[in-house]
């Protein structure tokens, strides 16, 4: 780690947490981020700031008007662009030691199973089931740690997967119902700050993870009321019939990757 590392990271790396090991880590570890909108925004940037050695991003939509109540990644100029460019710029002037790869397109079969084997921890941030699933399915199969994460209107909630560690109940075993009949936030609307704390909190779950320190998310599911300011934390169980996770799944045919991002 040189001079400059240190200074801008120092304060990280004075958590003993964290120290200089953790750090030289975070340099190192690569990190698959599905979703460039309204949680993607602040995912991105933290982990950015924090020194997370190389970010994918994934979203093939553009950046439209009604995005930036919200996706603060993007700007007033960026309109039309693809939102993985304009992350992508955003990113490297926050920290230009950054290694952005920027996936534009969609994903699907072993291109998403190739994204997903080879980082050490994929993010959710989108607003689809269907995308939702397809992320799950490649990283029970990849044991790769998975962080989800949604918002709408006043409410939010997030948790993580640790397939990497343990047997683990997956995102279909808490919504088992796959297609995109949810309502998203352009039909019942979303509170801007909201997305930025959902999003917060799985960046600090992704470092966490990382460096493995405290205590993750896994198997509890984290819900926020953001009208009564209320916190709410529920068990999550696994589905001993889940066709995904359980001992008894059998590999099934990959879902396309969708990124419509909140």
């Amino acid at each position: 780690m040189n001079d400059s590392q240190l200074r801008r990271y120092s304060r990280q790396i004075l958590l003993p947490e964290i120290d200089l090991d953790g750090q030289e880590k975070l340099l190192k570890s690569r990190v698959l981020l599905v979703g460039l909108g309204g949680l993607g925004s602040p995912i991105a940037m933290y982990l950015a700031a924090s020194g997370i050695g190389t970010l994918a991003v994934c979203d093939y939509d553009v950046v439209e008007l009604s995005n930036l109540q919200r996706q603060i990644l993007h700007k007033t100029g960026d309109i039309g662009r693809n939102k993985t460019a304009s992350a992508a710029g955003t990113i490297q002037a926050l920290n230009p030691e950054v290694r952005v790869v920027a996936l534009p397109a969609a994903m699907a079969g072993d291109h998403l199973d190739g994204e997903v084997g080879q980082s050490d921890l994929v993010i959710d941030a989108t607003d689809n089931f269907h995308t939702r699933h397809a992320l799950n399915a490649a990283c029970v199969a990849l044991k790769t740690p998975l962080i989800s994460g949604s918002v709408i209107r006043m409410a939010g909630q997030v948790t993580s997967f640790r397939f990497d560690i343990s047997p683990s109940p997956c995102y279909h075993c808490l919504y088992p119902e796959h297609g995109d009949t949810q309502e998203n936030c352009a039909e019942g609307g979303v509170l801007a700050p909201l997305a930025g704390v959902i999003g917060s909190l799985q960046a600090i779950e992704a470092i966490k993870i990382l460096l493995n320190f405290g205590e993750s998310l896994q198997g509890r599911l984290l819900q926020l009321d953001a009208l009564t300011m209320r916190w709410r934390t529920s068990t999550l169980k696994g589905d001993p019939s889940c066709p995904i996770c359980s001992s008894q799944a059998h590999p099934s045919t990959p879902l396309e990757y969708q990124s419509l991002s909140r």
